[in-house]
């Protein structure tokens, strides 16, 4: 029994040794294979058989947790190893990339504007003297951009008509390289974007893919010939088969992200003005908009549309400072016009019952948010009307011109500016009425002297002294009309938001309109005033020639007083009064105001493409070759 018992501990004891030796080969095969070495490389000391059984259990415990350690820091390792490889990749790409930027003439951009200028205007005078004139005369176009686009627009994503073949044009104003066979433009014109995605597969050769790529430049006007198509993304495109390089921009085109915000500039350089910023495109489209409504309704009244001077020896129709000029073989002096009112009424004279001329003014007057000299007009005269007939036309005319452009009668706007204090102008007819007279002394708790003295010494004091009262300035000289014109602009036009009509002005103020058939001393006068501005003039006109030339006559002395804007006598206007003029009306609007009001400019600089500007005084010396303009 002993023997046997002592050979079966014998056998037991081998059998735990055996299996220790499995366990702790299978943990090291494990092991390896975790840090990735071959187990068979390791060898180490077996512990004796009587601590076999714990260190097995406790070897596995710390050897699992050591096996995680080192897989987190190899994990580690890996994955630093992988971003690496990839940072590589990404820099060898970005420098492909670079390289094709570069290639087609991106660096150009890092370039001062001078050095830009120099080398562009190089590289053209280069191109001159090959077969590749940089300037051709003629350029055949199948669609505008905007057509192009209404037209193509409904393509899926990933067509293209490789059977239509078309050529459009437009300025570039983006340019980018996707690869040396891939590039995109953003090319524009009529107010509208169309890509062009050029690709050297599509292109006609290989070689002239590189040639014209490395030629064009942002601000060119290319010519486009290829095929309708949209990308992968759904963006409509042109894809080349040519592109022609038709006028080349030798300056740095400034980027649409940044746009161009200096209004020096921007009313100096309209050019560029017009390039970069289309909502200053949107104003004058609208501008024309109100010229085109303004002729359509007049012509379908039956007016006739007519043609005046320039240039008079009497700068006659209006109270105004005129521009003088010379002409040389009369020898003698000219004054460019500052209304055609007595043309139009002499033309009346003739027979012409209704006529009507849309044109320039000259006023020698200040330049400020609301005056330019120079500045368009439309005025029409009205046999057998007056001017209770022109208020009716009037709101017919304005509110139904403001619903066509608008969509409406109400429209937003902002005499402050962007940022200012927004109004809402109501053009809904009728249009508030007030008498001039009778209102301003309701606003100023003041009794006024009666119409009828309004031409007398005391009448003028009178106003001098309410002047002074209540702090309106009225620079000299100090007539009874400019001093009543002080305290309008103060006491009423300022709260004419709406469009208010301003009746019945004084005999004094106005010297060409008839006189009030119920109110002596006044006059059957309207002004139109919208935000606090006149947009408006209208009255019955005067047509008995002897009170004509007395009324002149007036304007005569106050001008030998020192006001420059008083009218002269006109005896040639006089005449023809003598000859009959019927009973008219005649109407003045500055088309300049109204065009800010609709497109919502608090400065008329915005509504003119070329506002009178002072002389640049840090403008440099004439260009040099190679220098920017």
């Amino acid at each position: 029994m002993l023997d046997i018992t002592g050979a079966s501990k014998q056998r037991a004891t081998k059998m735990v040794t055996e299996a220790a030796e499995v366990a702790s080969r299978v943990a090291r095969q494990q092991l390896c294979q975790a840090i990735g070495v071959r187990g068979n490389g390791f060898r180490f000391a077996l512990p004796c058989s009587a601590s076999v059984p714990s260190l097995i259990h406790g070897s596995r415990w710390r050897g699992d947790k050591s096996e995680l350690k080192r897989r987190m820091k190899a994990d580690k390792k890996a994955a630093e190893k992988e971003a690496k490889v990839k940072e590589t990749v990404e820099q060898k790409n970005e420098g492909n990339d670079k390289a094709d930027q570069n290639a087609y003439g991106a660096d150009d951009e890092t370039l001062d504007p001078n050095q830009y200028f120099k080398i562009r205007t190089q590289a053209i005078q280069a191109l001159k003297s090959t077969a590749e004139d940089p300037y051709p005369h003629k350029f055949h176009v199948d669609l505008s951009l905007s057509a192009f686009i209404e037209k193509y627009n409904n393509l899926q994503s990933g067509d293209q008509l490789t059977d239509v073949v078309l050529n459009v044009t437009g300025r570039v104003h983006a340019k980018r390289a996707s690869g040396a066979k891939l590039l995109f433009y953003d090319l524009r014109g009529e107010g509208v974007k169309l890509q062009v995605m050029a690709n050297s597969r599509s292109y006609k050769s290989e070689e002239d893919f590189v040639a014209i790529n490395n030629k064009l430049r942002r601000g060119d006007i290319i010519g486009v010939r290829g095929n309708p198509g949209k990308t992968k993304k759904g963006e409509l495109s042109i894809v080349p088969i040519e592109m022609t390089l038709l006028s080349p921009c030798l300056h740095m085109l400034p980027h649409l992200h940044f746009g161009l915000k200096d209004k020096e500039t921007r009313f100096r350089q309209r050019y560029l003005d017009l390039i970069l910023n289309d909502y200053v495109r949107q104003k004058f489209i609208t501008r024309s908009k109100i010229i085109s409504y303004l002729r359509s309704f007049l012509d379908q009244q039956g007016f006739l549309e007519v043609e005046t001077p320039m240039m008079n020896i009497i700068p006659g129709g209006a109270v105004a400072r005129p521009f003088v000029t010379y002409h040389n073989e009369l020898d003698m002096n000219l004054y460019m016009r500052i209304a055609p009112e007595l043309y139009h009424k002499m033309l009346v004279v003739g027979g012409l019952d209704r006529v009507y001329e849309i044109g320039r003014q000259f006023r020698n007057e200040g330049i400020d948010l609301t005056h330019n000299p120079e500045f368009t007009t439309c005025e029409f005269y009205m046999a057998y009307a007056d001017y209770h007939d022109l208020m009716e036309i009037t709101e017919k005319l304005l509110s139904g011109m403001v619903k066509r452009i608008t969509g409406g009668f109400k429209v937003a706007y902002h005499p402050e500016g962007p940022e200012g204090q927004a109004y809402e102008i109501d053009f809904t007819p009728p249009f508030r009425r007030i008498s001039l007279t009778g209102d301003l002394e309701k606003e100023m708790g003041v009794k006024f002297p009666l119409p009828e003295t309004y031409d007398s010494d005391e009448t003028r004091k009178f106003f001098d002294d309410l002047c002074a009262q209540k702090g309106v300035e009225c620079p000299p000289p100090r007539t009874t009309a400019r001093l009543l014109d002080k305290l309008v602009g103060d006491f009423l036009e300022v709260k004419c938001i709406n469009p208010t009509f301003i009746c019945d002005h004084p005999q004094i103020m106005s010297p060409l309109a008839k006189w009030h058939r119920s109110q002596k001393g006044l006059t059957e006068r309207f002004e139109l005033f919208v935000m606090k501005k006149e947009v408006c003039n209208a009255y019955t006109e005067l047509n008995d020639p002897i009170r004509q030339r007395e009324l002149f006559e007036q304007q005569a002395m106050a001008k030998a007083e020192g006001d420059d804007e008083a009218m002269f006598v006109d005896e040639t206007f006089c005449t023809s009064l003598e000859y009959g003029l019927p009973p008219t009306a005649g109407w003045g609007m500055g088309i300049d105001r109204l065009t800010m009001f609709l497109t919502d400019s608090n400065n008329i600089k915005e509504v003119l493409l070329f506002p009178a500007m002072k002389p640049d005084d840090n403008k440099p010396a004439p260009p040099t070759e190679g220098t920017s303009v």
